[in-house]
């Protein structure tokens, strides 16, 4: 009984359409020629009127949700297009700082070569050692550009280390902090000497006899002794001084003027001289 139900409310509902038009379209019929409508066609019209209405509103409606999702498509893709343009200009700014950053490192290498004893050889960092045996980087000059074993290695900073070994277009740098170098050295302040030598991470300044003064923040520069570095290249700063009860001289623990970490372009003095002991 309830199928049935459910199907008649379709057929109630056409018939009552049906006959809705059939009276509209005679009223609108008898109407045609008269100068004032009947208050049924009154009736009608107020109710298809407000149906109009309705469907106008609601078309509009539709119309405008279609026409604020295109302008929400098109405020997406400006972002999408703005967005590609920041980050092309945010690159290139990367670039241009980048730029600026290496030619302010090369001016500065500039300068210290002019009071460098010449001739001298700019040269790249293009490796680094990654063993624990050495403490060493390669540089891209070798022996086709007059390089050979010995010859000192500095930046702007300091002492870099000396020429290791090498082939005909690179060259291995032992670095000063590696425990196998040494460098002959004195204490800027009160022109004690003492030899400096790599511990790794840091250097150790030996042979200062306890009878010197040497204080924390105290600047090593190089003596010019041995004619292997030329004197008064930044070395390190004093870190730490311990006087032992036990030997004759000060243990100094000194701290690398150059951080060999963020090396990227060194100078090379091309003097020919054997690797310091």
């Amino acid at each position: 009984m309830r199928k049935r139900g459910k199907r008649a409310r379709p057929v109630k509902q056409l018939v009552f359409l049906s006959a809705f038009l059939v009276l509209f379209g005679i009223l609108i019929s008898s109407a045609i020629g008269r100068r004032e409508f009947s208050v049924p066609h009154k009736f009608i019209l107020e109710i298809l009127g407000t149906a109009q209405s309705a469907v106008t509103s609601v078309t509009r409606s539709c119309s405008n949700i279609w026409s604020g999702y295109v302008d929400l498509w098109d405020v997406r893709e400006e972002n999408l297009r703005l967005q590609e343009e920041i980050n092309k200009y945010q690159s290139i700014n990367i670039k241009y700082r980048e730029a600026v950053a290496t030619n302010i490192r090369l001016g500065k290498l500039l300068e210290l070569k002019e009071i460098l004893p010449p001739p001298t050889l700019s040269a790249q960092i293009i490796g680094r050692d990654p063993s624990q045996w050495f403490k060493t980087i390669t540089v891209d000059r070798g022996s086709s550009d007059g390089i050979t074993r010995g010859m000192p290695v500095v930046t702007v900073e300091g002492v870099v280390g000396q020429i290791l070994d090498g082939g005909a277009h690179y060259s291995k740098v032992l670095l000063a902090n590696d425990p196998n170098s040494a460098l002959d050295v004195l204490i800027q302040r009160t022109r004690v000497q003492g030899i400096i030598k790599g511990e790794g991470t840091s250097y150790r300044l030996h042979y200062v006899l306890k009878n010197n003064e040497v204080e924390a923040g105290d600047q090593i520069v190089t003596s010019g002794m041995g004619g292997v570095f030329p004197k008064g290249l930044p070395v390190g700063t004093v870190s730490k001084v311990v006087n032992n009860k036990r030997g004759m001289f000060l243990e100094i623990d000194v701290a690398p003027a150059v951080t060999f970490s963020r090396l990227e372009h060194v100078i090379i003095i091309m003097k020919s001289n054997q690797l310091a002991e």
